[in-house]
C-alpha cells in the first residue's frame, strides 16, 4: 500500500511539473532569447558582432527586445520554443519527480528540511535532471542564437551527433551542471526557508498562493545572480562564440582575458527576471496542483 501512494506521488509530481513547466515555459521564452542574443553579443569579437542578430553591441534588455521584433516579427521573440517544451516539460517533472523521491528517502516535506538538506537535494535532483536534457538544452540555445538554421529539433540532433559526434550533444555539460546544480541547491534552500519563516509568521502549514509565488521570488532572485557567470559560460560553450575555448575553464579563462569580468554577467536583466519569475511561478503552480490532488483524494 505504502509502495502503491509513493508511486502515485511520484506519478503527480511529474505531472504537475510538465504543467507547470508548459505554462512558465510559453510565459517567459522571449526573456529567454534576449538573454542569449545578450550574452553573444558581449563574448562576440568585434569583427563578428554582425553575426549576432540582436542589435547594436551597446543595446541593453529592452533595445534587444524591439530589435528581434523589428528584424523577425513579434513570433521571432519565441524562437526556440519548441525545444524549450520538449527540454522542460520532461525536464521540470523530472526534476520534482527527483526531489519528491528523495524527500520521501529522507521522510521529510519542505517545512522540515534543514538548509543543508534542502541543498544537497536541490544539486543532486538538478545534476541528474539536466544531465538528461542537455542535448535538448543545447539545441534550445542554438535555436535562440538566430546563427543556426536547423528546420526543426530532430534535425538539429541529428546534425550535431553528425558533424561534432556524439559528445557534441552533450557540448557544455560541465558549464551546464555548473549553473543548474547550484541554481536549484540554493534556489530550494532559500525557498524551503522563506516558506518556513512565512509559515510560522502566519501560523500556518498551508501558505496563500501569493505567499508562495513571494517565497519563489526572493530564492528566485539570490539564485540567479549568483549563478549569472556559469550561465554565460554555458551560453558561449554551446554556440561556440569562443571557438578556440570548448572546455569549462578554458571558456572562463578566455572570457576574463579578452572580455573582462563584466562579461560574465551579460544578459543578467533578462534571465534574472526571467529565472525569478518562471521559477516562482513554476513553483507556485506546482504546489497549487499538489493541493487540488490532496484534496481530492483525502
Amino acid at each position: 500500500m505504502h509502495e502503491k501512494r509513493r508511486g502515485r506521488g511520484l506519478a503527480t509530481a511529474f505531472t504537475a511539473g510538465g504543467l507547470s513547466a508548459t505554462c512558465s515555459t510559453l510565459m517567459f521564452q522571449p526573456l529567454d532569447l534576449v538573454k542569449t542574443r545578450m550574452q553573444m553579443r558581449a563574448l562576440a569579437a568585434p569583427l563578428c558582432l554582425a553575426t549576432v542578430q540582436g542589435g547594436p553591441a551597446s543595446a541593453g534588455m529592452v533595445s534587444t527586445f524591439v530589435h528581434v521584433v523589428q528584424k523577425e516579427n513579434f513570433t521571432g521573440l519565441w524562437r526556440g520554443t519548441s525545444p524549450s517544451l520538449q527540454r522542460s516539460i520532461p525536464g521540470i517533472g523530472l526534476y520534482f519527480t527527483s526531489l519528491t523521491f528523495l524527500k520521501s528517502q529522507l521522510g521529510k516535506s519542505d517545512k522540515d528540511l534543514a538548509p543543508l538538506e534542502a541543498l544537497s537535494i536541490g544539486v543532486t535532483a538538478r545534476s541528474f535532471t539536466a544531465a538528461c536534457s542537455t542535448p535538448l538544452t543545447i539545441v534550445k540555445t542554438r535555436f535562440e542564437s538566430g546563427r543556426f538554421q536547423y528546420r526543426s529539433v530532430l534535425e538539429a540532433l541529428t546534425t550535431i551527433a553528425t558533424t561534432e559526434g556524439p559528445r557534441g550533444l552533450f557540448r557544455g555539460l560541465s558549464a551546464t551542471l555548473a549553473r543548474d546544480a547550484p541554481f536549484s541547491g540554493l534556489y530550494l534552500l532559500f525557498y524551503t526557508q522563506a516558506k518556513q519563516v512565512a509559515m510560522r509568521a502566519t501560523q500556518t502549514d498551508t501558505l496563500a498562493p501569493s505567499l508562495m509565488f513571494s517565497c519563489g521570488v526572493v530564492a528566485g532572485l539570490a539564485s540567479s545572480i549568483i549563478t549569472q557567470p556559469a550561465d554565460v559560460v554555458k551560453t558561449s560553450v554551446q554556440t561556440g562564440t569562443l571557438p578556440n575555448s570548448t572546455g569549462l575553464l578554458p571558456t572562463i579563462s578566455s572570457i576574463y582575458q579578452t572580455r573582462g569580468l563584466r562579461a560574465m554577467f551579460a544578459g543578467i536583466a533578462p534571465r534574472v527576471t526571467r529565472r525569478t519569475l518562471m521559477a516562482a511561478f513554476t513553483w507556485a503552480f506546482y504546489e497549487q496542483i499538489l493541493l487540488l490532488v490532496d484534496s481530492r483524494f483525502h
